[in-house]
């Protein structure tokens, strides 16, 4: 078993920890610079009283000192997955003092800039409790998952023995955060004992994948949400080339998401089957004709409940040698192998965040707007993100709201509550407000009947509430207006807001080029055939439901379309479309 302190400890100081990304250009952090930072938290800690400490840093570098460095002073470290006000409510129950970038509220320390600490290198034995995983309020009641050091430590033992010889020496570029198992594991812990390079940030958007991953030999941790929406048109040749392999976790990767990964990436992606509580369990690759078994990590048993049909294993990454059932059901594949086939609660993945429906539904009700709720994952369109969706008994608050200011203030009303509860990304992109629930002769309410509420399909809306404002007269000769002036507002439940963005819901620009098109043909004579866009620029987002203003103008003579979007608070994109062979 791997022992992290004393590799790090025997490091060539000069060696290179790691490198941390600004502009463009990529800087060394030295084992000797780590090390001292490993120090500074180290003073911290021992000067901050209590066992229990929250640690929330951004940057995987100086996440890694800080942990080091509490573990050195011999402080529980507790992870959450984000700052959310339910998940440090849920932190303070238990922690002594917060680290790095909590909001705020709830002070947290930083180490001085001239900190520092003169005892000797060491580290805790391997029993020392060193980590807990504090699951996030988008679970439900956030749980408490220890772990000893000597779990951690035996799970990058594992994976060192059995992926580290074909990675040799690449350096480690990640697309997730370290405060979650998998990322502290894959991203930090397991590049520290093996001397492999830890790149600081997590990389976001795929052109800068595509660029750090075509700079040295590296392997990438990545996700399913990551990996099945590599742009194909970007230049992945460097990357193919440089990639020792690649890592994905957090949820299944369709096999056509992984045959087309590899496509692009030149390897095919090593799934990690796991959770916060078990550890690593199994892992698989995908292969044309192959079934996507899982096989068991080494030192892992399997087998399958026998009245549940779920999954139950043991193993030396568990805190005892019990067996565990997980949520999952399976079968049994050939060469001792594994198939899922679902989980068997009412927790889903969306995004790879796991998240509890019941939670959501007991946020709602707890809002005092709604006297009954269910919330349901949409059917998965192909090439979509999927959504959630709400169904919704309004109390009498509620009812009185909806008749004075209309659904979307509800809509938001509920999306504002449940915001301090859950991620952006399991807020219901889908909301129906309902006289009583649906109920079968058993007097059950089914998924079924939920969805048959949605309509066949999808029926958000794709285009916006039009209204024509101005039209000029045509000029002699000429069969239709030169210019047409159009109100549009943008519903909130707009298709295209699906995804763009998690934060705040943005208008699409290529949507807006298409209005321009497709509003422009309805009031012109539009040459058929598309040349190209010229002077396109967008200044302002467009967000829904406020009203702005679309002019059109048509030369019949050039077959361009001048375009303009605006409101009351500027211009928000414009540009000139041409048409003709």
């Amino acid at each position: 078993m791997v022992d992290l302190f004393s590799v790090l400890g025997a490091r060539d100081g000069a060696a290179i920890a790691g490198w941390r990304e600004a502009a463009s250009v990529s800087t060394p952090v030295s084992v000797a610079a780590l090390r001292a930072r490993v120090g500074a938290w180290r003073a911290l800690a021992l000067r901050t009283p209590g066992a229990n400490a929250a640690l929330y840093i951004d940057d995987s570098l100086e996440f890694a000192a800080a942990l080091l460095g509490a573990w050195q002073a011999g402080k529980t470290v507790w992870l959450s997955a984000d700052t959310l006000d339910a998940s440090c409510v849920a932190l303070a129950r238990s922690v002594d003092c917060f680290l790095g970038e909590f909001p705020p509220r709830w002070t947290p320390l930083h180490p001085r800039q001239d900190e520092a600490c003169a005892l000797p290198w060491s580290g805790p034995d391997a029993s020392f409790p060193a980590l807990v995983v504090h699951t996030s309020g988008s679970t439900g009641e956030p749980q408490a998952i220890p772990k000893k050091l000597s779990q951690l430590t035996g799970e990058v033992s594992t994976l060192e023995a059995l992926f580290g010889p074909a990675m040799g020496d690449a350096e480690i570029i990640a697309t997730v955060s370290h405060q979650h198992i998998y990322g502290l594991l894959f991203k930090v812990l397991w590049p520290l004992a093996a001397g492999r390079a830890i790149h600081a940030a997590s990389l976001a958007f795929p052109e800068q994948l595509a660029l750090m991953l075509g700079q040295r030999p590296c392997a990438l941790v990545a996700s399913p949400a990551h990996l099945k929406r590599l742009p194909s048109h970007l230049d992945w040749s460097a990357a193919a080339t440089c990639l020792r392999a690649v890592f994905s976790s957090g949820g299944p990767l369709a096999p056509d998401a992984s045959v087309a990964a590899a496509h692009l990436l030149g390897h095919v992606p090593t799934e990690i089957y796991g959770s916060s509580e078990t550890g690593g369990v199994a892992w698989r690759r995908h292969h044309p004709g192959s079934p996507g078994a899982w096989e068991a990590l080494p030192g892992v048993a399997w087998r399958i409940a026998p009245d549940s049909g779920r999954l139950e294993v043991r193993s030396h990454h568990l805190g005892d040698d019990g067996w565990l059932e997980l949520e999952d059901r399976v079968s049994s594949a050939p060469d001792a192998r594994f198939l899922l086939l679902g989980r068997g609660d009412r927790l889903v993945k969306i995004e790879e965040k796991r998240i509890s429906l019941d939670a959501i539904e007991a946020a709602l009700l707890a809002s005092g707007f709604a006297s009954e709720a269910r919330v349901i994952v949409c059917p998965e369109r192909a090439g979509e993100r999927q959504v959630l969706a709400a169904f919704v008994v309004a109390s009498a608050s509620g009812r009185a709201l909806l008749g004075a200011e209309g659904k979307q203030a509800l809509n938001a009303l509920l999306r504002a509550h449940l915001g301090g509860v859950v991620e952006a990304v399991a807020l219901p992109r889908r909301w129906r407000y309902l006289d009583q629930l649906p109920f079968n002769a058993q007097g059950k309410t089914t998924h079924a009947q939920l969805l048959a509420l949605l309509g066949v399909g999808d029926a958000r809306p794709r285009v916006p509430q039009v209204r024509l404002i101005e039209r000029d007269a045509p000029p002699d000769g000429e069969p239709n207006g030169a210019r047409v002036l159009l109100e549009l507002v943008v519903p909130s439940t707009l298709f295209y807001f699906d995804g763009h963005f998690t934060q705040a819901p943005v208008l699409p620009g290529v949507v807006q080029v298409d209005w321009a098109i497709r509003y422009g043909r309805e009031h012109f004579a539009v040459a058929p055939g598309f040349r190209g866009i010229h002077a396109l620029k967008f200044q302002q987002v467009v967000r829904p439901d406020v009203p702005f203003r679309l002019e059109l103008k048509y030369d019949s003579a050039s077959c361009t379309l001048h375009f303009r979007y605006f409101s009351d608070a500027g211009q928000h994109a414009g540009g000139r479309i041409l048409f003709g062979p």
